[in-house]
């Protein structure tokens, strides 16, 4: 399964090296209609983006879904979402928290072919998500493993949420998508992406004015910007690289499956080194030499 680069209200595509948004009133140069406005701020143009992972570790656990959404002046441009091979079957609890099942993972392209469009699709625009320091987590581990250097800066709702609604008893995005009426597919990245679009525009036109001391714009606030939470903050997490599991290392593990007669429910030959040996020795703790 490739990579879909939707649209959503707004029709875009490329033509040559020139780029295009198709409205109801015709074409313009995307270029020209930024252009329009020489200081850009964080809160019409970024990437939302969501990730549906194995886990909660970056470290040990992969990728399934991305979803993102590209936004420019406040309007929707392009859509990325696809599916991702883990390279291993997944746990009953995450198919039950997000509906993504073994068979909808059969034909998925793997991160090494998908994230190098991802990079493409967010461009150098600041991200923005729900608890978005999980979602970076996961993408500052893939950058990590293909030796790509990765720092972004970004918005989370999440973080505002806190600040400014505290009296709520919940925060999470599905929570706050039922508080504020937003249509919501739980557990789905592109619909986690949109939703989290739409909650950060309620947060924007309730709380903005209130962060930045009653300015209308960043560029009136001036230094203040860098404590502001509406604006991209620089994201931090720090991840070694993993390499490839050794050709003896998966010997060791084709020898252990074959001489204790079980499945690995894992693909031997995505292992990282440091995956392949905990693998070695939870068979070993279980069945024995």
């Amino acid at each position: 399964m490739k990579p879909r680069y939707r649209c959503s209200g707004i029709r875009y595509y490329s033509t040559g090296e020139d780029r295009f948004i198709k409205s109801e009133v015709g074409s313009q140069n995307i270029s020209e209609v930024l252009r329009k406005d020489k200081k850009k701020s964080m809160y019409d143009t970024y990437v939302s983006i969501d990730l549906e992972t194995t886990g909660l570790n970056p470290k040990r656990d992969r990728i399934i879904e991305i979803g993102a959404i590209r936004v420019e002046q406040g309007q929707i441009v392009e859509e990325f979402s696809t599916f991702v091979d883990p390279g291993r079957k997944l746990e009953e609890r995450i198919t039950e928290l997000t509906g993504i099942r073994d068979e909808d993972l059969a034909d998925a392209p793997q991160l090494d072919e998908v994230f190098p469009k991802l990079l493409e699709f967010m461009g150098e625009l600041p991200l923005l998500g729900h608890s978005i320091l999980f979602d970076y987590s996961f993408l500052k581990k893939a950058a990590v493993d293909r030796k790509i250097t990765f720092e972004r800066s970004a918005v989370d709702t999440l973080q505002i949420a806190r600040k400014y609604l505290q009296e709520l008893p919940h925060r999470n995005l599905g929570y706050l998508c039922q508080y504020y009426e937003i249509p919501h597919h739980a557990h789905r990245a592109l619909e986690d992406a949109k939703a989290t679009d739409r909650l950060f525009r309620k947060l924007v036109e309730q709380f903005y004015r209130e962060e930045t001391g009653g300015q209308a714009s960043t560029e009136a606030v001036g230094k203040s910007a860098k404590n502001n939470l509406f604006e991209p903050q620089p994201l931090h997490f720090q991840v070694k690289r993993d390499t490839p599991a050794t050709k003896q290392q998966k010997e060791r593990l084709y020898r252990l499956a074959e001489q204790h007669k079980i499945t690995l429910e894992v693909d031997v030959e995505k292992l990282t080194r440091s995956e392949a040996s905990r693998l070695a020795d939870k068979i070993l703790a279980k069945y024995g030499r």
